[in-house]
């Protein structure tokens, strides 16, 4: 049988196997997060007719005479090149600006993903569509995160629904007294504090000028929970209007029992910040602690991946971060579907990080990582692919009609 037959098979069989990489690129034109795939050929090995022999004597060398015995797959390649972003305004949309994997589970082994498309389940867990969980770290007092690689767990929101009340033990009050006040009048300011069950009171601070460069100050309320406030202390400024000594003091609360069992502070006031110009009295409150209870209402995902709880009391808590990964060579990652990939042999172990740090990239919340694929080069490879095809199809039927030659020369 003539080898021309066997190596156009070849042919036809490799040809239609880079159109089914073709096809699928292009199914998945419009999938969150896929990477195109490319396909390349190589020979298969040839049949060697006559060696190649040295010069000897008088007589020149003589080259090889070999016969190629068709073509065969050289690699299928994944295109790792990054997809446009697409805008969601969704919270829970994320895509890596750069390298690196978001990393998920499904109880077993971790799984790789760019798509970002993710919300949370019924149970407060950052899922992908399919239900994977997301991993990264979990806060434990709101406020920090541990990121050691090896401790990734589910983003859950499960324990921070809502934020405990917290009651006040620090003040810091600033602004202007003015300078034009008469000596004995007085200014005040309302502050709210918090008990220890979450319970708001009004506080009033009162200033009263009792010389050209001082002032003394105390604290009431007419709140009927507030039995008594202990606390006061004299303002000294100097020449230049800014404050002179000691500014600071203690307001101790007693509280009704018999209305309340909640406690206040006692809470620590800082007043170094007052000043005396001749501008309007304007008094502020600069910071305070202490919250009311407070129910989870909105997330906030910034670029290294920190998750952040934004509370009906208006306090915001750290309540995770997510992690990615990174690898030596992408390339070597295996498909597992669902735009995932598990990791080889040849890929290396994944780095797992924190966004935006060594070879990963930053993440751009609210938005999606669409896919790769160049339809315009796609078309162009089906164009080629489909020509090859037909090339060796011919090369078939030509072989097929030397073969009838043959089989007639009997005749």
């Amino acid at each position: 049988m003539l080898r021309s037959m066997y190596s156009a098979v070849s042919g036809l069989r490799a040809h239609q196997a880079k159109m089914d990489v073709i096809g699928n690129n292009i199914a998945n034109v419009n999938t969150i997060g896929y990477k195109s795939s490319r396909m390349t050929f190589k020979e298969i090995f040839s049949q060697t007719i006559k060696g190649a022999s040295a010069a000897q004597g008088n007589g020149g060398g003589t080259n090889p005479q070999q016969i190629g015995l068709g073509v065969a797959i050289g690699s299928i390649d994944t295109n790792f090149s990054r997809g446009g972003a697409q805008r969601t305004d969704n919270s829970t949309d994320l895509s890596i600006d750069g390298n690196g994997f978001f990393i998920v589970s499904n109880g077993g082994a971790n799984l790789y993903t760019r798509a970002g498309n993710f919300s949370f389940d019924s149970n407060g867990e950052l899922v992908t569509p399919d239900g994977y969980k997301v991993l990264g770290w979990m806060s434990s007092d709101g406020k920090t995160i541990s990121t050691d690689s090896s401790s990734i767990k589910p983003i859950s929101l499960k324990d921070w629904s809502n934020t405990n009340p917290a009651t006040t033990t620090q003040l810091q009050i600033g602004g202007n007294l003015n300078a034009a006040t008469p000596i004995n009048s007085s200014a005040s300011y309302n502050v709210t504090v918090y008990d220890s069950q979450g319970g708001s009171h009004i506080v009033t601070i009162n200033f009263k000028r009792t010389a050209s460069n001082t002032w003394n100050w105390s604290a009431n309320s007419s709140d009927s929970s507030i039995t008594s406030i202990t606390g006061n202390g004299t303002l000294t400024f100097d020449a230049n209007g800014n404050i002179s000594g000691t500014a600071t003091g203690t307001l101790t609360f007693t509280m009704d029992t018999t209305k309340t069992n909640a406690t206040i502070g006692p809470v620590s006031t800082d007043l170094s910040k007052l000043t005396m110009f001749s501008n309007d009295t304007d008094i502020r409150e600069l910071s305070k602690d202490g919250n009311a209870a407070g129910s989870l209402e909105n997330i906030n995902i910034d670029k290294y991946g920190v998750i952040s709880g934004i509370y009906s009391n208006g306090r915001r808590q750290v309540i995770g971060q997510i992690a990615t990964a990174d690898f030596q060579n992408p390339m070597g990652l295996e498909k597992t579907g669902n735009t995932m990939f598990i990791n080889t042999v040849n890929s290396g172990d994944p780095m797992i990080g924190v966004p935006a740090t060594s070879t990963r990239g930053a993440l751009n919340p609210g938005t999606l990582e669409m896919s790769n694929v160049d339809l315009a080069n796609e078309f162009s490879d089906m164009i080629t692919t489909e020509r090859g095809f037909q090339a060796n199809s011919k090369v078939i039927t030509t072989s097929d009609e030397i073969l009838q030659d043959l089989v007639n020369l009997k005749r």
